[in-house]
């Protein structure tokens, strides 16, 4: 049984001779071992050549960065299977094809919320100016952003800090070294900073080949942007509402638990004051099983820095916990939950709400309105100000995030994105006033 050690979590060059090699050999994915970090074994000679389909590669090539131990082998598999001549991704109800583009959605979407929320401090570097940065990345995208941030500010150099390593950026190139597993707020990394820095870039090496991010056709936070909040990017979740969406995982209280892939429960930190209500998670969160980390998401994301609010501090949720969905070839296009579905579903946010207690509920589009109101909401009526509710909460009206998405004209688009980024930032004023 051969057993694979590959240079790190993101090798990719290594995995993919390592597999073309063992394909070429025979080497069936049951009798493979993959790790990070020793010493393969020899290897038996192989001879001989093939070809992969670029969508598969590039399913690959995404997904190897995904925090998934199991991974390696996953993609070994469908490597084989390819080469045997199996349809693979032509096959959507193929377990291992889900689950390896659910890993890779999962990667982009993490990709996009480290742009979006990595924070830089700048510091002193033999008197000039470095950007310090510290993250808690849910997957392995260190490098990959690290190679687009690099490209979108060449100028200026930056290193970026997670648990799993660094990535370092000045006149000699881009290179990765160790990382910090914890800090505790600013002036502690900059503290640390002082102490090691200078060690850390001397020691720093070149990295692997995995590719480069995805520019998803927004720029990565400029470095030298204020910072939003306390560095510290891992707030612990509510351990009742974690055992609340387990619960939920069980529930047929309508039938939209059978199509769809899982149920998405709300997430944010305990003690959380503010409750962000969407409609129902789309088609990316049903794969991933997370609220708001599609396209809509990652125009909340933006929306949010630029009002000012931090995401890691709010709890965010929908009206709807499963994906509604119509089938279009092999397309599953957006539906609009009935008024049963959301009397159904309104358990879970109840038990979200009743235990979060939150000084203000931002009710993003008339699902939302509907699911905490108890009514039919005209948005643009009630849209813009703080409406007190029966229970003495405060509720806030807005459009949803994929509202804007819809929108084809540009200058229209624009309009209403800012119009919402001014709601956004009439919500932070009632946070900082509570």
């Amino acid at each position: 049984m051969p057993k694979i050690a590959l240079k790190n979590e993101t090798d990719w060059d290594g995995w993919r001779q390592v597999a073309r090699r063992l394909v070429l050999a025979g080497i069936e994915p049951e009798a493979v071992t993959w790790s990070v970090g020793g010493t393969t074994e020899t290897l038996p000679e192989a001879s001989g050549s093939f070809s992969l389909s670029r969508s598969l590669v590039s399913l690959a090539s995404v997904a190897i960065q995904a925090r998934e131990p199991e991974r390696f082998g996953l993609l070994y598999s469908l490597v084989w299977r390819a080469h045997a001549g199996e349809k693979l991704l032509e096959d959507g109800g193929d377990p291992d094809v889900a689950l390896a583009r659910r890993l890779a959605l999962s990667v982009r979407a993490e990709a996009h919320r480290m742009r979006t929320n990595i924070r830089f401090l700048p510091v002193s570097d033999s008197g000039a100016t470095r950007y310090l940065g510290w993250y808690v990345p849910a997957h392995f995208v260190l490098e990959a952003n690290a190679q687009l941030i690099a490209r979108r500010f060449p100028d200026k150099a930056f290193s970026i800090v997670t648990p799993d390593g660094a990535a370092h950026r000045d006149g000699a190139g881009l290179l990765f070294g160790s990382g910090l597993k914890h800090v505790e707020d600013d002036d502690a990394l900059r503290a640390w900073w002082e102490r090691h820095g200078r060690q850390l870039l001397e020691q720093a090496e070149p990295g692997t080949s995995v590719p480069e991010a995805e520019d998803l056709d927004e720029a990565p936070r400029p470095l030298d942007r204020p910072a939003l909040g306390p560095v510290v990017l891992k707030l612990a979740p509510d351990p009742v509402l974690v055992r609340a969406g387990k619960d939920a995982t069980n529930c047929h209280r309508c039938p939209l638990y059978e199509p769809a892939t899982q149920v998405v429960f709300g997430e944010g930190p305990a003690g959380a004051t503010v409750l962000f209500v969407g409609e129902q998670p789309g088609d990316q969160e049903d794969v991933i099983g997370r609220p708001f980390v599609g396209p809509a998401g990652q125009v909340m994301d933006r929306a949010l820095e630029e009002a000012g609010i931090d995401r890691r501090t709010i709890y965010v949720s929908n009206a709807v916990k499963h994906f509604k969905f119509t089938m279009r070839g092999k397309r599953r296009l957006h539906q609009t939950p009935d008024v049963s579905e959301i009397q159904a579903c309104n358990v879970w946010l109840t038990i979200e709400r009743e235990h979060l207690r939150p000084r203000l509920m931002v009710l993003m589009g008339a699902s939302a309105a509907r699911a905490i109101m108890g009514r039919a909401v005209t948005i643009s009526r009630e849209r813009g100000r703080p409406i007190r509710m029966a229970d003495g909460q405060t509720a806030f009206v807005t459009v949803h995030p994929s509202y804007l998405l819809r929108i084809p004209d540009a200058a229209a688009k624009a309009r209403e994105y800012e119009a919402f980024v001014q709601d956004l930032k009439s919500i932070k004023a009632i946070m900082d006033a509570a």
